[in-house]
């Protein structure tokens, strides 16, 4: 067994409550009886991609174990791959290939600079085309991106979701290995599925976005009062997938009842 645990849209922003909020998400994490193999953090790092709101975010997500992290929208790819990585300012995607045991983890760029919603360059298909052929037959693989293919019934997200899907379900459709996609950017936890495989939304440790039966723009879009949240996903010896959604409680865990 393979233990991913996915955190997603922490949006530091210099201020205390999305750190702590992170923060307990970690030590969550940390104190499970079986840890995590991996963290993988699906985006929107940062609230306004600052260089110091990078390095608030290095200090409340390090762990013992690999945390890989993408931008989304709300991340801007030089400061990230400066602070975060320790590499060079540069502009272009920020792309990892992670692997544990039998599972590759490939992890693609969506963000787009100066823009909300979400694209693939064509280096960022190149060189998934490339890392695929470089995974082992036998291996699992599952994709994480910030922007998910699917439109989820949201005003405010649909809008700004992966443009152009088509070609990345293409080459899902087309390898037996891709048992799945993870995504950000929706701020709540939702299932569904893209190119025939499980495409899995993780929630954000920030804050809840509902969907059009519950939004009343502009009065009520977000919803700050909920605990963070975050998806932990198997992947099992026969190659299956399976997610639990937790919330994890501010004030830690409580073993008896009131």
């Amino acid at each position: 067994m393979i233990l991913v645990a996915q955190v997603s849209d922490t949006h530091f922003d210099l201020g205390t409550r999305n750190a702590e909020r992170a923060q307990r998400v970690m030590a969550y994490l940390a104190d499970l009886r079986r840890r995590p193999d991996v963290i993988v953090v699906t985006g929107d790092i940062t609230d306004s991609g600052k260089p110091d709101q990078y390095a608030e975010a290095r200090m409340a997500l390090e762990a013992d174990i690999p945390v890989l992290m993408i931008p989304g929208n709300h991340d801007e790819r030089a400061a990230f791959r400066e602070v975060l990585l320790g590499g060079p300012p540069l502009d272009d995607p920020i792309n990892h290939v992670h692997r544990v045991g039998g599972l590759t983890l490939i992890l693609l760029d969506s963000s787009v600079p100066g823009q909300s919603s979400g694209r693939l360059t064509d280096e960022t298909h190149d060189w998934l085309r490339d890392t695929l052929a470089d995974t082992p037959a036998e291996a699992a693989v599952l994709l994480a991106l910030h922007h998910p293919p699917v439109f989820l019934h949201s005003p405010i997200v649909d809008p700004i979701a992966l443009a152009g899907p088509e070609r990345l379900a293409a080459v899902i459709s087309g390898d037996e290995r891709i048992i799945g996609t993870l995504a950000g950017h929706a701020h709540t936890a939702a299932v569904s599925t893209f190119a025939g495989r499980p495409l899995l939304m993780g929630p954000s440790t920030a804050s809840v976005l509902g969907g059009e039966w519950e939004l009343a723009p502009p009065e009520r879009v977000m919803d700050y009062a909920p605990d963070p949240a975050i998806a932990l996903h198997v992947v099992d010896d026969d190659h299956r997938l399976i997610t639990h959604f937790r919330s994890v409680p501010m004030g830690g865990w409580i073993g008896t009842p009131f």
